[in-house]
């Protein structure tokens, strides 16, 4: 009869039904009443009312009083349904609703009730609140949580991970979590879900979350550590499946900062490399954690009438917990993640004692951020997304030889990334890293080694990055960074002139591999500034000719020919005062006054004088020519008109294999013209191959003719149009392949020129090495001519080092 009130009567008279949960003890009518209770509370409103109507606490009592498991079950049901929101599951938390299951499960109930309450506690651990992980962990649940996760039945199995999942996000709990072996759990269950038959990554979510929470506390880092967790926090860095827990994993292992044998062992699974990456990457969309998720090494303090970031709040645990301060009054209020203390400026490589920024911040944009605060405060260092990482990468580069992790390729690269990408002000941690490295006397020879220091000068002083090559793209010239570079740059010098720089370059430049004493000659003239040093390992024993040999060889490195470019260009510059300066380059053709033309004249319809020949052309056209003329202008044509041959008693000679326009400057040429214009006609305009072209026939035939004067003068045409100001690096390769010594030069010099862009300067070396193919000596002297500043071929010039 009870019953039936109860679930007929009118939704919003809610005292009957609590009347009679209050009233009528008897199990059945307890039963069929939280039954009802529980299904009327999956309508969100009548959940509302029946909270309202205070019916939690009658549910509560009941869960101590009655002992009939049929009726418990209603019990704990009708709770879990009524934790349908944050503020129930808060309401059901403050009113005490959580340790009575708790002592309930840690009574090894049978296993029907043992389902409903782990599907209870899931609801209500949703969000888990500071009362809800109080009560479990009083009520003795941890231990049996734990025991749970590995249930045969999978809906408790999975329930229970999720609860401990959950637990984790309260830092009061997580010791104790540990202690009962909930790590190992958790690190298990998120290996497993991680495996090739595991689940997607949406499951594997709460999981990540829980395991990157366990490194805040010293207890649970050492069992993580030891459990093998490191590796699958690393395996989580490598997976672009990942990619949006990635800033959590990175301020996850910030905790293991100071953990000695942990850093070695995430430096030997490639974290350096992973972390320069993150410097730059897209943020991933994590949510920023509450106040009560901070570290629990350090029991929690309040600072009143003042609302603190839990990411603070956790780095102030942490702080004290590692022995950096001594206690929460040596760490102002005012000193959070967006107010710190200004760093020493980027030139002192020292490092602070303490860690200025904490590991949790994990959504702050990178730029600098300014709310209100004093004028004293104005110089702040900024702690964005990438903070975690370099704090990460600061410790590593404060090991005695961070070289093998940090100067190399992709950690330089990353770093130099950051630093010129950044849109705000970069962090002065990173600028502190470069200089620190660059400062380092182990690092000296990795800088060489992985062309460090080129790649240095490349993207800070020259504003020329990988990505932007071999395209020209044009990179926004920062002054700020170009100092930097030359600062960087100039930390290198101080290291290579000293005693031990100079037997580390000298050991690698005759003793170290092939591939190190190509770098090691690259790297000389961006190091070294004493002429005695970069004479004797560049010119004396050999090091410029080996990285011109090394030019046409496979490129150990993707910027390597802009390098080397940069490298012959700055030796060129440490030359010049001291050796013959090169000749300028030939006076363009149209800057002279054009001389006047003495061939035309016999093409006029009354030719003055009358010519006496004629040279048949393959294509039949006949051109008039002055015997006389002609046979004095070369010792072949000498020979032809006025010797013995056939064609001195001939009014009409063949001349075979020219096409008009190659036979215009030789005809020019014959009867005395110098500097009319006629060489320039057989020339294609820039862009068009030179190769198989009217102007290599026009060449190979005043070579054929015996015609010298007319070879220079073709050449000088040539350079004129294809290496003159409407010339492009295109170009030098197409001028190169005519095979012409002194066009070789022209190349040379055009691309090594004191005033050449560096990108044109290196496009034009790609197109050099392509066009010299196998047969390099040409190129080689060629170059070498140029940097030492000497004509090739001239009198008592010496290039045989």
């Amino acid at each position: 009869m009870t019953c039936v009130l109860v679930v007929s009567s009118n939704l919003g008279q809610w005292r009957p039904k609590v009347t009679i949960l209050q009233c009528v003890k008897t199990d059945s009518i307890q039963n069929r009443t939280a039954r009802a209770l529980g299904n009327l509370a999956m309508e969100p409103e009548s959940c509302g009312d029946i909270h309202s109507a205070g019916a939690v606490p009658l549910l509560v009592d009941n869960l101590t009083a009655c002992q009939d498991s049929q009726c418990l079950q209603s019990v704990v049901r009708a709770l879990r349904n009524l934790a349908d929101s944050p503020q129930h599951r808060l309401a059901l938390a403050q009113q005490g609703a959580v340790r009575p299951l708790a002592e309930l499960l840690a009574a090894a109930p049978d296993p029907a009730l043992t389902l409903a309450l782990v599907r209870a506690l899931l609801e209500l651990s949703r969000g888990c609140s500071r009362a809800c992980a109080e009560q479990l962990s009083l009520g003795g649940a941890l231990g049996p949580l734990v025991s749970l996760a590995s249930h045969p039945k999978k809906a408790v199995r999975e329930a229970t991970i999720l609860i401990l999942a959950n637990l984790c996000a309260q830092g009061l709990v997580r010791p104790a979590l540990g202690n009962a072996g909930g790590v190992d759990v958790l690190l298990g269950e998120l290996r497993r879900r991680r495996g090739p038959n595991g689940a997607g990554p949406a499951s594997q979510q709460p999981l990540v979350r829980a395991v990157c929470l366990l490194c805040r506390e010293a207890i649970n880092r050492a069992r993580l550590r030891d459990a093998g967790g490191l590796e699958l926090l690393m395996g989580l860095l490598r997976d672009p499946r990942a990619s949006a827990w990635h800033p959590r994993v990175v301020a996850a292992l910030v905790g293991f900062l100071y953990d000695t044998g942990a850093l070695g062992r995430l430096q030997a699974l490639g974290l350096v490399p992973l972390l320069a990456g993150q410097l730059c990457g897209d943020a991933g969309d994590e949510e920023e954690e509450g106040r009560e998720a901070a570290s629990w090494d350090f029991p929690e303090e309040r600072t009143p009438d003042r609302a603190e970031a839990g990411s603070f709040r956790s780095l102030r645990s942490w702080l004290i917990s590692e022995g950096y301060a001594a206690g929460p009054g040596d760490i102002s209020p005012d000193w959070s993640p967006e107010r710190c203390p200004p760093p020493p400026p980027p030139p002192e490589p020292a490092e602070p004692t303490s860690p200025t920024l904490g590991p949790t911040s994990l959504r702050t944009p990178r730029t600098l951020r300014t709310p209100g605060r004093s004028p004293a405060a104005a110089a702040e260092e900024p702690w964005g997304r990438e903070g975690p990482a370099l704090l990460l990468l600061s410790r590593f580069s404060q090991a005695p030889d961070p070289s093998g992790a940090l100067v190399t390729g992709p950690a330089l690269c990353g770093l130099l990334a950051y630093v010129t990408g950044s849109p705000g002000p970069p962090s002065p941690r990173a600028l502190r890293i470069l200089a620190r490295l660059t400062c380092n006397p182990a690092c000296l020879e990795a800088f060489v080694r992985s062309y460090g220091a080129a790649l240095l000068r490349a993207w800070l002083v020259l504003g020329v990055a990988p990505d932007d090559w071999p395209s020209l793209r044009a990179r926004p010239a920062r002054r700020q960074h170009r100092e930097l570079g030359e600062m960087l740059l100039q930390n290198l010098t101080v290291q290579a002139e000293s005693p031990f720089g100079v037997g580390a370059l000298t050991h690698l430049l005759l003793s170290g591999s092939p591939e190190d004493r190509v770098a090691c000659a690259l790297t000389l003239p961006f190091i070294c500034r004493k002429p005695s040093l970069w004479r004797r390992l560049l010119l004396d024993q050999g090091g410029l000719r080996l990285l011109l040999s090394a030019l046409t060889r496979p490129a150990p490195h993707p910027l390597f020919l802009f390098f080397a470019a940069d490298s012959l260009s700055c030796l060129q510059g440490l030359l010049s005062p001291t050796v013959i300066p090169a000749p300028p380059p030939p006076i363009p053709l149209d800057l002279d006054p054009p001389s006047p033309c003495l061939y035309e004249p016999l093409l006029g319809p009354a030719p003055v004088p009358a010519p006496d020949l004629h040279f048949l052309l393959d294509s039949g056209l006949r051109l008039p020519a002055q015997r006389a003329a002609s046979a004095t202008a070369s010792p072949f044509f000498r020979a032809l008109l006025a010797g013995s041959f056939a064609e001195a008693q001939m009014d009409l000679v063949p001349l075979r294999g020219l096409s008009p326009s190659a036979a215009w400057p030789i005809l020019h040429h014959l009867h005395g013209c110098r500097g009319c214009g006629a060489a320039l006609r057989p020339i294609p305009p820039p862009g068009q191959p030179l190769l198989g072209s009217e102007a290599e026939e026009a060449l190979e035939a005043a070579g054929r003719f015996l015609l010298p004067g007319l070879e220079e003068e073709l050449e000088e045409a040539v350079g004129h149009i294809h290496l003159g100001p409407h010339g492009g690096p295109e170009s030098v390769g197409e001028v190169f392949r005519l095979g012409r010594p002194r066009l070789v030069a022209h190349c040379a010099r055009w691309t090594l020129g004191p005033g050449q862009c560096p990108r044109k300067r290196a496009l034009a070396l790609v197109g050099l090495v392509e066009a010299a193919g196998e047969e390099a000596g040409p190129l080689t002297e060629a170059l070498l001519a140029v940097v030492m500043g000497v004509e090739l071929g001239a009198k008592g010039s010496r290039l045989d080092w």
